[in-house]
């Protein structure tokens, strides 16, 4: 089948849908994106989705093309037209159409471009296999928190983690403190069960799956810090996991050369599974 794509106005079939080679996204990564989970043929999170893209817009001074609801009925088109019932719609927003020049243009119309991306169902079973993560210097700029198109670092560390046999890689500051993965936010279980996962900032992006499973814990009772960790404290976790609206929570049973706790996935990331999993059925039931 098909697949379509909508790009500054209209809608046109995926091969053959364009970008102006003047666009600031291809010039300068001048531009922002987000990317929303479709479960059981619902947008998952939508409204958090849209409160951090007006959030980086305005962090790049770029306006809100449209308004929150039109943008809305969009992604419903695009996840129609595909006939999505898992996976996720891409939201790519530029500065826009303009001459090659690093100062902002003026009377510049922000670029939108919306595509959509199927996925299996989310396989439980595998999920509980785990995975492994390597650690590599975060050599991304100084403002993660805007949820920039701009992901070179984030994509050369993604690859090398690949040729390691890792699935993400999580990026170590200059204290030796671990910020987040490529695309992902890093938490873990402390040997007493405390959750562990870094505070908000400059240094990491504000995941919407981190937000749902903080409100989850909570409602949980579980004992949950937002703070920084070391590496070495990863390395002597008695669980670790990772969160993305992608991979919605993934154990992490080793870290480099490291196994953590006995190398598989531990007992309150199964239970964070079962909520989590649950609060996805419920959202997707429209209770």
């Amino acid at each position: 089948m098909s697949r379509f794509a909508y790009v500054n106005g209209r809608f046109k079939r995926h091969s053959a849908a364009t970008v102006s080679i003047e666009d600031r996204g291809m010039q300068f990564a001048d531009g922002v994106y987000e990317v929303v989970g479709v479960h059981h043929g619902k947008l998952f999170g939508m409204e958090d989705h849209l409160n951090r893209l007006e959030r980086s817009l305005s962090s790049l001074q770029i306006p809100m093309p449209m308004s929150r609801k039109a943008l809305s009925l969009l992604f419903e088109r695009i996840k129609r037209k595909n006939l999505i019932e898992n996976g996720a719609i891409y939201l790519q927003i530029t500065r826009g159409i303009a001459p090659r020049n690093h100062l902002f243009p003026t009377n510049c119309r922000p670029s939108i471009i919306l595509t959509a991306l199927r996925r299996d169902a989310y396989d439980k079973e595998k999920v509980l296999q785990g995975t492994k993560v390597i650690t590599l210097p975060d050599l991304r700029w100084k403002r993660c928190d805007i949820k920039s198109i701009s992901l070179l670092p984030n994509v050369l560390a993604k690859e090398e983690a690949k040729g390691k046999g890792a699935l993400e890689a999580w990026l170590i500051d200059d204290q030796d403190l671990v910020t987040e993965g490529t695309s992902s936010n890093a938490w873990i279980v402390t040997q007493e069960g405390e959750l562990i996962t870094r505070y908000l900032g400059n240094e990491i992006l504000g995941g919407i799956t981190r937000k749902v499973l903080l409100k989850i814990s909570q409602a949980g009772k579980l004992k949950i810090t937002e703070r920084a960790f070391s590496k070495e404290e990863a390395y002597q976790a008695k669980e670790a996991f990772l969160t993305s609206t992608g991979t919605f929570i993934r154990p992490v049973v080793q870290i480099d050369d490291h196994k953590i706790g006995d190398g598989k996935t531990g007992a309150l990331t199964k239970e964070l599974l079962d909520w989590y999993e649950t609060y996805l059925n419920e959202e997707s039931d429209g209770t």
